[in-house]
């Protein structure tokens, strides 16, 4: 197998290698409830991934007069972080790592060397900007953009090295190649993300009211009921239900049972990102809906599970001409050692819920 083709797998490789390491953390940091944002957790961790892979096989040549030969690999990690990860890097943290990288090759006293890093500073900033503000024909400036700095990069190594023609065109040709190969690649990986990503969601996520819904309420209960048990962690739950709401679609209409829903889970929803967006809304039924407040012991729920009472208690949906009043029925409870499993603690919430219904509805039933 020729060394293009092997180079064509050694590439596509690493980035693969890229995208398993960077699902298996994030997954790591789910599991120990370390929150970090997605885009700040793709930027470092692809700046130190491709680092160390830029200067891991810098290593085996640097110094020689070969030491050129792995440029077309570290242009892509280049690429790659520049264009596909959208990594923002201010242009002056680069000195330093191309210095680095300068002396660990020993061409500090090179003029060449010092407008190559130049040139490969600007090469990221283009591509950067490119990737971020050009969505019109974003394939065509891509590849015109590596193609000319290619171009230009290499004519550097080819005056340094004193390289052939032949040598410098092929190389040129091959990153050109490579660079083509690495967009639809990586498109393709993200194309598949992103579908994934909608299809989670869509499993996860109540169309009607867009909170999250009764599937993804059952996978947190059992991690939050599992790890409030190990850790010793207090939990609390609030469960409520629109009062008469069968009445309100008889009377009115699905469509008006159907906004009466979006309005309350909407309102809801403000008062818990005004709050605390730790606290997390499912629809667990027709007109039920669960929060689940992690860390929270029942005094600490007060504060919020009035707020929301009072907000939903007092605002009337407007539906067409007509304004419909409704009330909630809410109960409360917190996780108790009793607690063998998750159900347990759901019926006792449950049956607080029950309650507020059975003793005049509108009310909030709390032990």
């Amino acid at each position: 197998m020729s060394p293009f083709i092997t180079s064509i797998f050694f590439i596509l490789g690493i980035f693969t290698l890229y995208e398993v390491l960077y699902e298996a953390l994030k997954d790591f940091l789910k599991t120990k409830n370390f929150t970090i944002d997605d885009d700040c957790l793709n930027a470092w961790f692809g700046l130190i991934y491709m680092l160390i892979f830029i200067f891991g096989i810098q290593t085996t040549v640097a110094g020689t007069s070969i030491s050129w030969q792995f440029m077309n690999f570290q242009l892509m990690g280049v690429v790659f972080c520049a264009y596909f990860l959208n990594i923002k890097v201010p242009y002056y943290y680069f000195i330093p790592v191309l210095l680095v990288f300068m002396y660990l090759n020993g061409s500090l006293g090179y003029w060449e060397s010092w407008l190559h890093g130049i040139v490969l500073i600007t090469f990221y900033v283009v591509l950067n900007y490119f990737r971020r503000r050009q969505k019109l024909h974003p394939f065509v400036y891509y590849n015109v953009t590596g193609m000319l700095f290619g171009a230009l990069l290499w004519l550097f190594m080819k005056i340094k090295f004193n390289l052939p023609w032949t040598t410098y065109f092929e190389e040129w040709i091959y990153f050109v190649i490579f660079q083509v190969l690495l967009y639809s690649y990586v498109t393709m990986i993200l194309r598949d993300s992103e579908l994934k990503v909608r299809l989670t969601e869509f499993a996860n996520h109540d169309a009607l009211t867009k909170t999250q819904n009764f599937a993804a309420y059952t996978s947190e209960i059992k991690h939050s009921f599992s790890e409030s048990k190990e850790n010793q962690l207090t939990l609390s739950m609030m469960m409520f239900d629109i009062d008469h709401f069968k009445q309100v679609n008889d009377t009115y209409g699905h469509l008006a049972g159907d906004e009466v829903l979006r309005h309350t889970a909407s309102v809801v929803q403000t008062v818990i990102d005004e709050n605390d967006p730790s606290v997390k809304l499912y629809r667990t039924g027709g007109e039920e809906f669960n929060i689940l407040f992690p860390g929270y012991d029942l005094p600490s729920t007060e504060k919020i599970v009035n707020q929301i009472f009072m907000a939903v208690n007092h605002l009337p949906v407007d539906v067409g001409t007509k304004k419909i009043s409704i009330s909630i029925s809410v109960g409360v409870s917190m996780m108790s050692k009793k607690d063998v499993d998750p159900n347990d603690f759901y019926v006792r919430v449950d049956h607080n819920l029950y309650h507020s219904k059975k003793n005049g509805r509108s009310q909030i039933t709390s032990e």
